[in-house]
């Protein structure tokens, strides 16, 4: 048996220091982290996660939102994972969440309903942040503010250092710096005045 842990925040500035320290509390053998969204579980960390998993080894996530924040696969998650792999899962901060106790029809009951409880709240509020996240890109847009990266402009001795370039004179790399842009912009605005 051995006891691993699992840890997902939503993006890469999100920092994960909080789970970690509970994980590590409990002395697991490895943790896996994803920072990614919790929409599906297309994840690196947790699908390695899952081919790791064998009967008898035990689970641990600090809540239910961390495994993912989609109602209908969290479910098949935890059905898979518990039925199938025969793993037992312990979620943290719900204690009702916990497969190695109470594994009678009352048990499993009980922790069924309190997994589709929170199922659902985990995807109504990844559902409410998409939106809240809308609502502010629209007020930002109201405002003037730009999305995106800052568009580069073409300087004057662009179609100098194109023609060096052309040549052979000089490399893309030397006539996109010349530019003072990168190189992936050199080719975009080479294409640009082609069109």
């Amino acid at each position: 048996m051995n006891k691993y842990g699992y840890i997902r925040v939503s993006t890469l500035e999100q920092k994960e220091d909080r789970q970690l320290i509970e994980l590590k509390k409990l002395k697991v053998d490895k943790i896996f982290l994803d920072k990614q969204s919790g929409k599906n579980f297309e994840r690196p960390a947790y699908q390695r996660l899952i081919c790791t998993l064998q009967k008898g080894d035990i689970l641990y996530v600090l809540s239910i939102d961390r495994l993912g924040r989609n109602y209908k696969e969290i479910q098949e998650q935890w059905r898979y994972l518990t039925k199938e792999k025969e793993v037992d899962i312990v979620v943290l901060d719900m204690p009702l969440l916990d497969t190695r106790t109470a594994k009678d029809l009352l048990g499993t009951f009980i922790s069924d309903l309190v997994l589709q409880v929170l199922s659902f709240v985990a995807q109504t509020e990844r559902e409410s942040i998409r939106e809240r996240q809308k609502q502010g890109i629209n007020a930002a847009k109201i405002k003037g503010v730009k999305f995106g990266r800052p568009c580069v402009t073409v300087p004057e001795n662009f179609s100098f250092f194109v023609n060096l370039w052309k040549c052979g004179s000089i490399s893309a790399e030397e006539a996109a710096k010349n530019c003072n842009m990168s190189i992936a912009t050199f080719y975009r605005r080479l294409k640009d005045q082609k069109n």
